[in-house]
């Protein structure tokens, strides 16, 4: 047998690299981790979704205060400091990237700063010379963001979200390039602090992972706060004027130009697995993205992935999960573990926030499941009309023959709360009658779920 330096080296210190980290060490195996970015802690803490709500959080306080009027309080001019803004970002940032050091400092694993790549199966070469091995490995570098699209871009210049989240001041004016969350939420946090934010989308619809009736409240609240949307686009050019910089795109057959101070390019992320030479170990990819089974094994039996670097989510609480199923089915190969994604979450924390779980009527069509829907509207709830948050609606998609909980959407206040409702129900395969007469308390959001519920349970009885 050869001895190695390591059971298990797990390449990348984020929320699945540390999550595969911590497992292995509780199961007994001698593990390293392997951290090449110049901060530590992952893009969550980072760059992802710590800062970006904390972000939107303060936007949000902005925002009601500017509308306290609305239920009868003065609150005057509000005014704000946007360096008071991101210094408190920032140090919330630093208390979590802080503890998420300790923990990697910990010395329950040994922990090497260095990038990392493949010289063979168990060996990998460090950025700082050195070489190690391991009987396993589990990688999870995670994403970077994506090139644009456009040469004219890079010669324009650009932010990305991780630059917008670390900006010293706010542009007058600001072009945000993408419609999915990443977008959106920038989108929304600048236009409530006062930039002007014209939003420019490839496809048809804002949120386009989502069912079409989400894309459009959400793009109708936008236009009504003052930004202008564009939808169903395709870029053709850019260019720099003096200090304003010029998008050019064709929509419904016609050309556009919108000039702004900058321009935000949120067109997604990509796997950062570039410079991890997998092809010295067979690791298959495809377009970057590490390809793997149920298990999170990758094509070579003994590399297992998580996260971002190979998807299907990207999601942190995904990532976790799969971190820790890859290492189980590590040290419990005869008893495998596989991921399940019938839960899957999804939360895009604009206001109103989105959030999804299990299946979409747009998924639910593309796969051929049969399924009955039933919707409710926000601005004829009691509680949100108290809250004057009015947009949005739930909805539930049940088996049209059992009545079993499928999926379901909220677009509409505190959407990443209540969404929750309906994960617990699913995760215990509740029906829709279930649902119904389970008691919910009046006057709360959360009640709102009871009359779609109602209204499915009453199809279904009929059937």
């Amino acid at each position: 047998m050869k001895k190695f330096d390591f059971d298990v080296a797990v390449i990348g210190g984020g929320s699945g690299g540390y999550a595969a980290a911590r497992t292995a060490v509780s199961a007994g195996l001698k593990t390293v981790v392997i951290e090449g970015g110049e901060e530590v802690g992952g893009l969550c803490i980072l760059r992802g979704c710590m800062p970006t709500k904390a972000l939107l959080y303060a936007a949000e306080v902005k925002h009601l205060a500017e509308h306290a009027e609305t239920w009868g309080v003065r609150a005057g001019r509000v005014r704000f400091d946007f360096a008071k803004v991101m210094a408190r970002k920032n140090l919330m940032i630093k208390d979590f990237a802080d503890f998420r050091a300790q923990q990697l400092n910990a010395g329950k694993f040994k922990f090497i700063r260095a990038n990392a790549s493949f010289l063979d199966a168990h060996t990998v070469k460090l950025a700082n010379g050195q070489k190690l091995t391991a009987k396993y490995f589990v990688i999870a570098t995670g994403s970077r963001v994506a090139p644009s699209p456009l040469p004219q871009l890079d010669e324009v210049g650009y932010i990305t979200s991780d630059d917008a989240v670390a900006l010293k001041r706010l542009p007058k004016s600001l072009i945000i390039l993408g419609g999915g969350a990443i977008a959106c939420e920038f989108a929304q946090f600048f236009q409530r602090f006062g930039v002007k934010v014209t939003l420019i989308q490839r496809s048809e619809n804002l949120l386009k992972e989502f069912d079409a009736d989400a894309g459009t409240e959400v793009a109708k609240v936008f236009r009504r706060e003052g930004m202008t949307v564009f939808t169903g686009t395709k870029l053709v050019g850019a260019q720099r004027k003096g200090k304003m910089k010029t998008v050019v795109f064709e929509q419904n057959g016609k050309t556009v130009s919108v000039a702004a101070e900058e321009i935000l390019f949120a067109l997604g992320r990509v796997p950062n697995t570039a410079a991890l030479a997998l092809e010295n170990v067979g690791v298959k990819t495809d377009h970057g993205r590490i390809v793997t089974n149920a298990r999170m094994q990758t094509s070579a039996p003994h590399i297992f992935a998580a996260g971002d670097c190979c998807g299907p989510h990207e999601i942190v609480h995904i990532a976790i999960q799969q971190g820790e199923t890859a290492v189980q089915n590590i040290v419990k190969p005869k008893s495998p573990r596989r991921m399940d994604y019938r839960l899957l979450i999804s939360v895009v924390f604009t206001e109103p926030q989105v959030a999804t779980v299990g299946l979409t009527e747009k998924e639910a069509a593309a796969r051929g499941i049969k399924f009955l829907t039933a919707s409710y509207p926000f601005n004829d709830h009691g509680k949100s009309l108290i809250m004057e948050a009015k947009d949005g609606f739930v909805k539930l998609l049940a088996n049209p023959k059992t009545g079993e909980i499928l999926g379901g959407s909220c677009v509409g206040p505190v959407g990443g709360e209540l969404i929750h409702e309906i994960v617990t129900a699913m995760a215990k395969r509740m029906t829709v009658q279930e649902l119904a007469v389970t008691p919910h308390y009046h006057p709360t959001l959360a009640e709102i779920w009871t009359y779609p519920a109602e209204e499915l349970a009453e199809q279904i009885k009929l059937a």
